[in-house]
């Protein structure tokens, strides 16, 4: 590790008492209960969806096996229509979520509901057939081939096959295989599911009869779920990207295969981005419009002017290099708690590799950082990737802070973070950072690199309340 720039030493530790370190830690506890509040309501829902249908004499339909396997079937069908919905709800980026566990962390939350809650679809129409079976006398196949008879029940078949579909390509090992712009138009069909299969829901067996609560409760489920996303992920975009009107005023190179777009518009301040943010782009070219980019701000706008900068990691991105002066671009967001507002600790600690340095190279423009507070290390396999690194430096915040870079690639058939010299002159996560354990951590950068750095701050000791993190995979 080579230190690139040190203009002024370390301060000394502030008192506990600080008045700013004392507010960090009041607002970090308030997220962390708002929160834990969050995940409350989500298994809240549940508990109510169950709580409903035995309040309207569920068990009571209950005699025997046959009709025990049917309540079963309704009992996981619910509790599993119920976690659809609220993965739709994690998914519709609604603000509150945003500004208290961000997007990333949202999204997670999303992705670890969708097999619980295919299995649980799964076992309903399983148990419902058997059930079905066993009160009619008749066989599996031949009850399966009479629900076919029903539209609601071919609706719920079609249903359950676009929700099968969505998880598989949802798991690591089959998304590789898929472009983003496949695997994305693929996950839109989780949305049809859920509508395909409310006729289903609303008509079988009379479990939500008209009048009672449980229609209420599931119908305001549904309204919450759907209307969230028109609200946050369709017209809200619409009425701020018409505001705004952002276009495109400049594409400048940076290195091969990396660019920045300079970005004109009208207010673009009022849009409240904080430095290490991101929004959803879309750049309404004949090559682009049909995919939105999910792209860190790498310098926070002004009232006129934005920049965004873009690596080359496929073909939506190769595109976005190619677009021209003047081209209409649309705006979601922006999103995301990589921000100095979601620190707890009195300093920053700051690693950012290759395309990572956007989010922190905003982050750091926008923290109002006193001498002694940061530490940053710029990470790079080679001279190549030193995106933006001159212009770290030459920030008012970082001022009397420490910038250090480290080049070089990692060693073979070891699993670090590290360069290779670094690693051969003993450096370690707590040498790098001194004050790892009284300091926020910030990593940016590839998902299995980024998962490298926050072991070992992990492995350090240091609270997961203080490791925030930008990830770039989707």
């Amino acid at each position: 590790m080579t230190e690139r720039t040190l203009t002024a030493p370390r301060a000394e530790h502030r008192r506990a008492t600080d008045p700013l370190d004392r507010a960090r830690r009041i607002r970090g506890r308030r997220r962390m209960r708002a929160a834990d509040l969050m995940v409350a309501l989500c298994w809240t829902s549940v508990a109510a969806a169950v709580s409903l249908w035995l309040a309207y004499g569920g068990l009571g339909q209950v005699t025997d096996l046959a009709s025990g396997l049917t309540a079963a079937g309704i009992v996981t069908g619910l509790v599993g229509t119920d976690l659809i919905l609220v993965m739709l709800v994690l998914a519709a980026r609604i603000p509150v979520i945003d500004r208290v566990v961000g997007q990333d962390t949202a999204m997670a939350f999303h992705r670890r509901l969708g097999k619980p809650a295919l299995y649980l679809i799964l076992a309903h129409g399983v148990l419902l057939t058997i059930g079905y079976a066993m009160t009619d006398g008749v066989t599996v196949v031949a009850e399966t081939v009479g629900l076919f008879r029903g539209t609601d029940m071919v609706l719920a078949y079609l249903a359950l096959a676009l929700l099968v579909a969505v998880v598989v390509t949802s798991v690591v090992a089959v998304r590789r295989r898929f472009s983003y712009e496949a695997w994305h138009l693929i996950h839109l069909l989780s949305y049809l599911a859920v509508l395909t299969a409310v006729p289903h829901q609303l008509s079988a067996g009379g479990v939500l009869a008209a009048g009672s609560l449980q229609r209420v409760y599931w119908i305001a489920l549904y309204v919450l779920a759907f209307g969230s996303i028109a609200v946050f992920r369709f017209l809200v975009p619409a009425v701020r990207s018409a505001r705004h009107d952002i276009r495109v005023a400049g594409v400048e190179a940076v290195a091969p295969g990396v660019v920045s777009l300079h970005l004109r518009g009208k207010g673009l301040d009022r849009l409240q981005t904080h430095g290490g943010q991101y929004a959803i782009w879309r750049f309404w070219t004949g090559a682009t419009w049909w995919h939105a980019h999910p792209i860190s701000f790498s310098a926070v706008p002004t009232a006129t002017s934005a920049r965004i900068t873009v690596r080359d990691l496929g073909s939506g991105s190769a595109a976005i290099s190619r677009v021209r002066p003047g081209t209409r671009v649309s705006i979601e967001g922006p999103y995301g708690v990589f921000t100095d507002s979601h620190r707890v600790a009195p300093k920053v600690a700051v690693i950012a590799a290759g395309i990572g340095i956007t989010p922190v190279r905003s982050f750091l423009e926008h923290s109002a950082l006193r001498p002694g507070e940061a530490t940053v290390i710029l990470r790079g396999s080679d001279p190549a990737q030193t995106y933006l690194w001159h212009e770290i430096g030459e920030l008012r915040s970082m001022r009397g802070n420490a910038v250090y870079t480290m080049l070089g690639a990692r060693p073979r058939g070891l699993a670090t973070w590290m360069s290779a010299e670094a690693l051969a002159r003993g450096v370690t996560i707590t040498t790098a950072f001194p004050d790892l354990l009284n300091s926020d951590l910030y990593v940016c950068g590839p998902q299995s690199w980024a998962d490298l750095v926050i072991r070992d701050a992990r492995a350090a000791g240091l609270p997961e309340a203080q490791i925030h993190v930008e990830r770039f995979d989707w």
